[in-house]
């Protein structure tokens, strides 16, 4: 297979897998990123079959779905590349991409990086943060039975990892634990300039949010 072939054929195997997704986590989530992941990818220098798999595999299996197992993203990703064909170095680039894309409350310090992985690190966190980052946090919210807001609870700025993946806290929380930090935390210039609008929007979200809630 060429490619343009296997591309094609990971887009058809990753509809088919996350036909019943979670919204925020679904087919739709994974184009957003993969179209930000390209677009990005035009002003870095980088391998950009592998930018576009890994960003197409990036969310194959979340561990939020999946009773906190974070090897079965990577597993399920590695196994469908060897289905494909592609050469064990390929293979393991992309597996690595997947296992350090995550945020995880922000501590997460790996010994990999690449090019490669901040721009689909980058596509992903665009996804998260601004309108569409908006209706996921609360979509998932609700996935949950979450409360919207409660002011008696205070965002917790500090949490270990494994407080952070176990937090029920109310869905307006997770703007100051996660969505308003990932502007600052972005990896790439275009990224970056991406985000700004994005950042602004939720900004302005929340001072409506609390002008309508009081």
């Amino acid at each position: 297979m060429n490619k343009s072939e296997i591309l094609n054929n990971t887009v058809e195997i990753v509809k088919q897998k996350l036909k019943d997704a979670e919204a925020g986590h679904d087919w739709f989530h994974i184009e957003r990123v993969w179209k930000n992941a390209k677009k990005i990818a035009q002003t870095e220098n980088c391998d950009i079959f592998i930018v576009e798999i890994a960003a197409l595999l990036h969310d194959i299996a979340d561990s939020k779905f999946n009773d906190g197992n974070e090897e079965i993203g990577p597993e399920t990703a590695k196994n469908i590349l060897e289905s494909l064909n592609l050469d064990e170095e390929t293979i393991d680039n992309i597996v690595q991409i997947i296992r350090n894309i995550s945020f995880k409350g922000g501590h997460k310090y790996s010994d990999f990086n690449s090019v490669e992985l901040q721009i689909v690190q980058d596509a992903d966190r665009l996804d998260a943060i601004g309108a569409i980052g908006i209706a996921r946090a609360f979509n998932y919210g609700g996935f949950k039975n979450r409360t919207l807001y409660d002011p008696e609870i205070k965002p917790d700025l500090n949490m270990t990892k494994e407080a952070y993946k176990k937090s029920a806290a109310p869905t307006i929380n997770h703007f100051y634990e996660k969505l308003l930090l990932l502007k600052d935390l972005m990896n790439t210039e275009s990224g970056k300039k991406l985000a700004e609008e994005r950042h602004l929007f939720m900004e302005q979200f929340l001072d409506q949010f609390y002008k309508e809630w009081n």
